[in-house]
Formats: C-alpha cells, structure tokens, sequence
C-alpha cells in the first residue's frame, strides 16, 4: 500500500519486536523505565525490525512530554540518533515543545476532525503547522528529495498549501478499507459526543502556562485514553479549542469546550482543566514549539 498511496499509518504488532513489550514490563517493576539506554533500545528495536531506509524522530520535552526538560530530551535525542545510524539507519531527530498542546483539539475523533481542517486549509495553528512542516522536511532530508533544509521547509510547505497532502491523505484512508470520500464528509464518519459545552476559567485574564499532561489525564478520564490495556475507548470525546499560552481567557473565551459522554463526565473533565491552567494579568507567549535539529555527527 505504501508504494501504491506513498504513505501508511500502522502500528506495532506481535510479528514486530515483540520481546520490547516484556522487557518493558521488566523496566516498569525494576525502576528503569527511565534509563535512556533502554528507552533507545526500547524505541529503536521496533524501528530497525520494521527495516527502515530513514527515520526522523520527534523527542518532546516540556510539562505533557515524558522528557520534562530540554537537556533531558536532547541526551535521548542524541542516543537515538547515535544508535540508529551506528546500526546503519539515517536518523534524524527533531526537539519539539510540549510545555502546552499542539494543537487546539485533542481526542480521537476531534484530532481527526483538526487534521482534516489542517489539510484542507480550513484551520492552520502556527504549532501545529511548524512542527509538521520541520518533521517533513527532514524527511525530504533523508530522503534525498531535497539538498538543504530550506528547499524541504519550501516543498513540504507548497504540498500542504496546494492540497497534494490532502489528497494523498485521502488516497492512504481508503487504502486502509475507510471511506473514500472521508477528507470531503468527515462529519459523517466521525462520532459526536453527546455533550458539548464550554470550559471557562474561574478568572478572567491572560494564560500563562499550562500542564499539559493533566490536560492529558482529562481526556483519559473522559474515555479517551486508556489506564489499562484492556480498557475500551471512546473515540467521541476530547477537548476542542484549547486556549494557548497568551490567549486571553473570560466570559466570552472559554479554556475549551469538552466533548463528554455524561454531564457528570463533563463537570469533571472541567475541574481538572481549570487546575491544569494559570492564569495571570501579565503578557505572555508561546514558547518556540520547534528547539532544535539533532543530526548524525560526521
């Protein structure tokens, strides 16, 4: 399908790696889960059994990140880079900001709904679209289908803005058995929660920082997400128009607007918003979302 559509979305399986799963579980119960030798291997053993020609990784860091600092990340970042091409795989990776949400929208079913108003031109955040646009590029990279950094950035940008990204979006979504007309009718196929109401802070004022990994615990809480394997999903709920840092927030510009499936689930969803949220009087702004380019070392 990839040589077909040029692209796939897939995920791991019990042909690919699976010894990671039970050494991981090894690491939750020794205390090791944050070793950055084993996360390398860890992420890098799936990769190299996939048979990868190029990789270009995304290593968060920030207050929703698994790194929560920047020199954290840039040690993992350095190791997988290291590693990978040590093990003849071109890689590449990109320090990206997580200290607040990408995007405005975070779910299933209303990322789904972003990414689609993202292709189309309908909504383009300035996060989101640098962090997707330097990813890409590197992958142009890597690739060779561009010679520097600068003409990747101004081709990956020209395919988003002529629609070709669209239109190859659509082509993988029925590849992978979806509907052919998904990109044209996503409100057809996505579900609806059946609660939809506004967040609003406690205070009028202007955001100045968020901790994006209770954002995070809301929208498991909701269904979302899952705190066992076993766990079902609900792919209806989430949060939409999230307010970023700098964004002024009062009667009439909610925190966000929460997707549930109960009013209950709502109210709680809400409680744990507003404590994920400060707000203050003084400007502020929107950290850099893209740091840093970690390369091989020739």
């Amino acid at each position: 399908m990839t040589r077909e559509v040029g692209c796939a979305i897939i995920g791991q399986t019990s042909d690919l790696a699976p010894a990671d799963k039970r050494l991981y579980a090894i690491r939750d119960v020794t205390a090791t889960v944050e070793s950055i030798d084993l996360i390398t291997a860890s992420i890098l053993s799936k990769k190299l059994a996939a048979g990868l020609d190029g990789l270009v990784m995304d290593v968060k860091f920030g207050s929703g990140a698994f790194m929560d600092n920047a020199d954290d990340a840039r040690k993992l970042a350095e190791s997988l880079v290291l590693v990978a091409n040590g093990a003849g795989l071109p890689t590449a990776a990109v320090l990206t900001n997580m200290d607040e949400p990408l995007a405005s929208a975070a779910g299933n079913a209303v990322e789904m709904a972003y990414a689609v108003d993202y292709l189309t031109g309908r909504r383009r955040e300035k996060r989101f679209h640098e962090v997707t646009v330097e990813l890409s590029a590197e992958m142009l990279l890597l690739g060779k289908l561009a010679s520097t950094i600068e003409e990747a950035r101004a081709k990956i940008e020209h395919a988003i803005s002529s629609g070709r990204a669209a239109e190859v979006f659509q082509h993988m979504v029925a590849a992978l058995g979806g509907p052919a007309d998904f990109v044209a009718n996503s409100e057809k196929y996505l579900p609806a929660a059946p609660v939809i109401r506004p967040v609003h802070a406690e205070r009028s004022g202007i955001v100045q920082s968020i901790a994006t990994r209770h954002v995070g615990v809301a929208i498991v809480a909701l269904g979302g997400g899952r705190t066992r394997a076993q766990d079902p999903i609900d792919h209806a709920v989430g949060l939409t128009a999230l307010a970023s840092v700098g964004d002024t927030v009062d009667a009439s510009r909610p925190l966000a607007i929460v997707h549930a499936r109960s009013e209950k689930e709502a109210e709680a969803a809400a409680r744990t918003l507003r404590e994920s949220y400060r707000i203050g009087d003084a400007p502020a702004a929107s950290a850099p979302s893209v740091l840093e380019r970690i390369e091989a070392k020739a």
